[in-house]
């Protein structure tokens, strides 16, 4: 959770995208955090927690990874966080 004193409302969740250089150029990790963006909004609407920050770092595959593998991947995070 964030401190009390961040200056957000507790109804949201924060969300955070790293993509290193490791990855790829700028075009291939601007692409990666795009999709990770579409995962995201989903998932976090249905499972994810008001008042959480979430940060998500990307790993080498991801960018070449399908997209629902990448969903797959979020919700089971998700579960594993939440303790669902």
């Amino acid at each position: 959770r964030l401190p009390p004193h961040a200056s957000h409302t507790p109804e949201t969740a924060w969300v955070g995208y790293t993509v290193t250089k490791k990855i790829g150029n700028a075009v291939v990790r601007n692409r990666l955090k795009r999709r990770l963006r579409a995962v995201t909004i989903p998932l976090l609407a249905e499972k994810g927690r008001e008042g959480f920050a979430y940060v998500l770092i990307a790993r080498k595959g991801a960018s070449d990874a399908p997209f629902e593998l990448l969903a797959s991947e979020l919700a089971w995070a998700l579960k594993r966080v939440h303790g669902m």
